[in-house]
């Protein structure tokens, strides 16, 4: 079976299938966001940054902020440009606008907005015709390759067409690619002046055949808008307000591109997650969005860390794989806090080899879309996945879920509205629409009725056939517009069979697929932005997560942050698993990712915990001589369920007394002793050094730098001062002297003369 999304283009309430009704004014466009998504939607002058974490609500706050807007008549719709990074997204985001009162905005990726205003602007800033665009690059550049006389394989020639397209994107010409590529780090899949003359050699070919290609239409666009002050006037009048989604994956050229548009305004609202960087081999950079306060002093940036999706469990374990991470992007994480009910705990599974793997993951998930009646735990196929690292492990599972019987659908093959039995019911639902039901008795029917008259005619039944197969995957597409049909006019009273062609039409043009009822395969890559009720992470062993050719920091950490993205596509159920063994009877050598070092049971952590960052608004600085940035702080949530604190204890610890605690007991003891030789010298009671609590947290966080120390609760500016240097070297192992050793050195505050560490030994 072949791919379709999860989701909807029509907007969804809390559960899926639930429409909400068209707001019927501007204040009812913001009823049920809660107080972040609030401030997004009402901070409409000036720049705003929305750090959005997995499940919070981004797309729902930054339509309502557009719709708002449009609603209260502050913003025109036809001034509104709202880009995103697939054309699923931008139909997402359309759908949702109309659905919400603000039809006529702008939403498009940025390779169609450009394409667009080359297409309007290329006779008056060149002349003539767009260029035509290449239909397929790699055989361009397989062409490019024979000409310098460089045999590539089929894998290599799909890498090194990555590169060029890297090159494009970071605004590298071929004759620096050498260069730029060492520079960067990238294991190129060739010599690099061998990529750089192939490089040389594609774009000549298309110069010489008139052809222009993806990434040609940014380049383009920017180049007309920069040697053109008058276009770029006029694409400024024209959009006077942009929107920016999943903001961590903007390119530099897309950035160029995007200042231009902007000129020097900043009615800019950006939204992101630096720990969902996961495109960085095709340029992306989250360094945009960790800049953006730097661009952009007076910006408001609300921060939305309520997960509406996952359950505490997987959000802990979310939260859990980020706590261990390392870099730029991890020290400016979310901490997510999860808003749904408990629900069951991540199972985690070792099996004897990869065979074994895929039957115990087919034979799980048979027994969670077993009907409750029968025991199973009643899930649709369609809101069960299983994600892998790379395309080629889907084979094991294909062949184990048919073995098991249970429907599959491979999300990246073919699409669904290229499918012949879906173009054949378009064509057939497009004739019913012009020339009215060819049955007299349907004529006053509801969509629904008359999408089931019009597919009956070729194959469409109530119930689905015994079996798999072609047959079987027919009836699954003409199912799934039925169900689009039904969700349609749930939607939209009074539509008619016409509304719903222009729908399909529009729908087959972002290809935003309706859902098809089977078990989604697909990789992490691709499954970024997509939910399900259960997730299976499978074959989590090292040399695979993190991939083998994973070498530096930086490749690992995203590596790290891919499955963390895997983790948080689950709502309810998760399952991680791994098997120790390619094929039966082989030798069990393979290892467990160390991103679960610490958080599968029998396992332990390695490396420090950096703390999260919590929620709230922080608006940027006033004009000259205003006040600087105000903070709003919201509730404090335990780190392990979510439940909000109220005790003073329980917040110091950031856990509830019952959660598991992370304590290092060994750090714990000689805290505590050291404390009791502290308060000796000061002749004052324990709790004046540092209360218990306060004690409880430092051995659980572990600090490694007077920061992170100065994080925990207790521990102010003056006991930093007086205790931190003892205290550090404490978490960090190091023995220190006693007081009789000092002869009488050591001060009030318990810091020592001299070195403090001269005299250290590591344990």
């Amino acid at each position: 079976m072949t791919a379709a999304t999860s989701s909807t283009l029509f907007p969804q309430g809390s559960t899926p299938g639930a429409y909400a009704a068209t707001p019927r004014d501007a204040d009812a466009v913001l009823d049920g966001l809660d107080p972040e998504q609030r401030e997004v939607a009402t901070s409409l002058h000036g720049a705003v940054c929305v750090l959005a974490g997995a499940g919070t609500g981004k797309t729902r706050a930054i339509t309502h902020r557009i719709a708002y807007g449009v609603r209260a008549g502050i913003l025109q719709p036809a001034s509104v440009l709202a880009v995103t990074f697939t054309n699923r997204a931008a139909g997402e985001m359309r759908g949702r606008l109309r659905q919400l009162g603000a039809g006529g905005v702008q939403a498009r990726t940025f390779h169609s907005a450009a394409l667009r205003q080359l297409q309007y602007f290329w006779p008056k800033a060149v002349g003539g015709e767009v260029p035509r665009l290449v239909e397929r690059k790699v055989q361009l550049v397989a062409e490019a390759a024979a000409r310098c006389r460089v045999r590539l394989d089929r894998n290599e020639l799909r890498d090194v067409t990555g590169e060029i397209e890297w090159s494009k994107v970071t605004q590298t010409v071929p004759e620096d690619y050498p260069a730029v590529a060492a520079k960067s780090g990238r294991e190129a899949p060739r010599d690099a002046a061998e990529i750089g003359r192939i490089y040389a050699t594609y774009e000549q070919l298309k110069r010489d055949r008139g052809v222009i290609d993806f990434e040609d239409v940014l380049l383009l666009t920017v180049g007309v808008l920069q040697e053109r002050p008058d276009i770029a006037d006029q694409v400024r009048r024209q959009y006077q307000h942009f929107v920016v989604d999943e903001y961590q994956d903007v390119s530099p050229l897309q950035q160029r591109l995007l200042d231009l548009w902007l000129g020097e305004r900043e009615s800019l609202c950006v939204v992101g997650d630096a720990s969902q960087t996961i495109y960085s081999f095709t340029g992306a950079t989250p360094d945009h969005l960790l800049n953006f306060r730097t661009r952009h002093p007076r910006a408001t940036v609300v921060k939305l860390i309520r997960d509406y999706r996952s359950t505490p469990q997987v959000v802990h374990l979310a939260n859990g794989l980020l706590s261990q991470a390392r870099g730029r992007a991890a020290e400016h994480r979310l901490e997510l806090v999860s808003q749904r009910e408990a629900g069951p705990d991540p199972v985690y599974a070792a099996y004897a080899d990869e065979p074994a793997e895929a039957e115990g993951t087919a034979r799980r998930i048979r027994e969670l879309i077993t009907p409750v009646e029968q025991g199973g735990g009643g899930i649709p196929a369609s809101q069960i996945a299983i994600l892998y690292r790379v395309n080629a492990q889907s084979e094991l599972y294909e062949q184990a879920l048919a073995d098991a019987q249970v429907p599959y659908q491979l999300r990246g093959a073919e699409r669904f509205f290229e499918r012949p039995e879906v173009r054949e019911a378009g064509l057939l639902l497009r004739g019913a629409a012009r020339g009215g039901s060819a049955d007299p008795a349907l004529a006053d029917a509801d969509i629904p009725s008359q999408v089931r008259a019009v597919l009956t005619t070729r194959g469409w039944t109530p119930e689905p056939p015994a079996g798999s197969g072609a047959v079987r995957d027919r009836w699954e597409s003409l199912a799934a517009l039925v169900r689009l049909a039904e969700d349609f006019a749930a939607s939209r009273p009074g539509a008619t069979l016409s509304d719903l062609v222009a729908e399909l039409d529009e729908r087959a043009a972002a290809q935003h697929a309706p859902t098809v009822e089977g078990v989604t395969l697909a990789s992490l890559h691709a499954a970024k932005g997509l939910e399900w009720d259960a997730v299976f992470l499978v074959g989590l062993t090292e040399g695979m997560m993190p991939i083998t050719y994973a070498k530096t920091e930086q490749q690992i950490e995203e590596e790290r942050r891919l499955l963390y993205v895997g983790v948080t596509r689950a709502r309810r159920h998760l399952a991680l698993s791994w098997a120790l063994s390619r094929a039966p009877g082989g030798r069990a050598s393979r290892r467990p990712t160390r991103f679960l070092n610490g958080l599968r049971p029998g396992s332990q952590a390695i490396g420090a915990r950096t703390p999260g960052g919590g929620g709230g608004i922080e608006r940027g600085a006033a004009a000259p001589g205003g006040g600087g940035v105000r903070r709003r702080r919201g509730p404090v949530h335990c780190r392990v369920c979510g439940r909000a604190l109220t005790d003073a204890g329980e917040m110091k610890l950031m856990r509830c007394e019952g959660c598991p605690s992370e304590l290092d007991e060994a750090l714990y003891e000689r805290l505590r002793d050291w404390r009791a030789e502290q308060a000796g010298q000061l002749g004052q009671p324990t709790y004046c050094v540092f209360t218990d609590k306060t004690l409880l947290a430092i051995a659980e966080a572990v600090p490694g730098t007077e920061p992170e120390l100065a994080r925990i609760s207790g521990v102010g500016r003056r006991k930093l001062d007086r205790f931190g240097a003892d205290v550090l070297a404490l978490c960090a192992g190091r023995e220190l002297p006693s007081a009789l050793d000092d002869e009488g050195d050591a001060d009030a505050g318990g810091s020592h003369s001299g070195d403090p560490w001269q005299n250290s030994t590591e344990k």
